[in-house]
């Protein structure tokens, strides 16, 4: 099932390099043995930095102004359905969409295994400067210098705020949030998945449930047999619930459909009534003795408009019957949900009693000689 997640973040002055490598997986974090990196690549950057985008983050570290900001990242969840090659033309298309050719640029997409499941996690860490192109060349130091209004050349190159006040840095992000889940949308539709992300929260979405807690590798092998089996009892009873959701809304959709179908033929048929009425006033008739194909053919349509009518209404009747299906055993799996809560409340609190009583002293008796 494919899940939306995108946020931004920013880095201060001697952070670039060191989140750099980071995403690159270079330096100190370098990995030979479960190497995630998947793809990496740079983009705007000024002719010093052009083959080695290491340098422009240096010089971002060592140049921008004390409390600067040396970089913006997206970080963006990918679908697992879409292939390697279809989730970088994703991240490509989303960084020209978003980018273009106005900031410098890095960025790394990463798959590593979840620590539960052990499915793919695909993601992108999209690291740029706030920095505006301007065409104009500059060495490293004066790129970072503030910027000169009035002599261009002889200043740093202007920085993009993203919104002048807090409330419009907000709505940037909500716009981007949502650019974001129509782009990712479009890939599943043109590669023919079925499922669509939303960029809302659950709460707008109707959906009355707690956002999971993400849990890193380190804190997933410290989690007991229970624990590990009650979260993953949770996450099954959430698919299950979003597979019902889907599974109501195609009804309803196809229920709406059968009912403008309906709607439209009347009115087509509408026009083709009001001629034979025309022509009975006109006190035209027929021999169907002489012209018993006439009649026949006249049989023959009324025979497929009932026979149409019977369809489509049993149509109905099946969406309405599975609808009702699909809603029984959406109940069925909130108490389902609720009950494997319960199980997991009862687990915690039999743990918390177990860590009290090892942790009180033994008050018993002793003997002694």
């Amino acid at each position: 099932m494919a899940s939306y997640h995108l946020s931004v973040k920013t880095g201060g002055k001697g952070k670039a390099t060191s989140h750099a490598d980071y995403i690159a997986r270079e330096g100190k974090y370098a990995r030979e043995k479960d190497n995630d990196l998947e793809h990496q690549e740079s983009g705007n950057m000024p002719a010093w930095a052009a083959h080695k985008p290491s340098e422009f983050w240096k010089a971002a570290d060592t140049f921008e102004r004390a409390n600067g900001c040396t970089y913006r990242e997206i970080e963006i969840a990918l679908p697992r359905e879409l292939t390697p090659a279809q989730r970088l033309e994703l991240v490509r298309d989303f960084i020209q969409q978003e980018i273009g050719d106005r900031h410098a640029y890095q960025f790394a997409i990463h798959n590593p295994r979840a620590a539960i499941e052990g499915g793919e996690q695909p993601h992108a860490h999209i690291m740029f400067s706030e920095r505006l192109n301007d065409g104009i060349e500059r060495d490293p130091q004066l790129y970072f210098k503030r910027a000169n209004t009035k002599n261009p050349e002889r200043g740093g190159a202007k920085k993009s705020r993203f919104g002048e006040t807090p409330t419009e840095r907000k709505a940037y992000l909500i716009a981007q949030r949502e650019r974001w889940a129509d782009l990712q949308n479009k890939y599943l539709e043109r590669y023919q998945h079925a499922d669509r992300v939303d960029a809302r929260s659950l709460k707008a979405q109707g959906i009355e449930r707690e956002p999971e807690r993400h849990f890193g590798a380190g804190q997933v092998r410290q989690f007991n047999t229970a624990q590990l089996h009650a979260l993953m009892e949770r996450r099954e009873a959430e698919r299950q619930a979003q597979h019902c959701r889907d599974e109501c809304n195609c009804v309803i959709d196809v229920t709406t459909t059968l009912r403008e179908a309906l709607a439209e033929r009347d009115n087509v048929t509408e026009t083709p009534k009001c001629e034979v009425m025309q022509n009975a006033t006109q006190g035209r008739t027929f021999d169907f003795e002489k012209e018993s194909d006439k009649l026949n053919a006249l049989v023959s349509d009324a025979m497929k408009d009932i026979q149409e009518e019977i369809d489509l209404q049993s149509l109905v009747n099946d969406a309405m019957a599975e609808f009702q299906n699909i809603h029984q055993e959406l109940v069925k799996q909130q108490e389902r949900e609720y009950w494997a809560e319960q199980r997991r409340q009862q687990e915690n609190e039999r743990q918390r009693l177990a860590e009290q009583k090892r942790q009180k002293p033994d008050d018993g008796w002793s003997f002694s000689r």
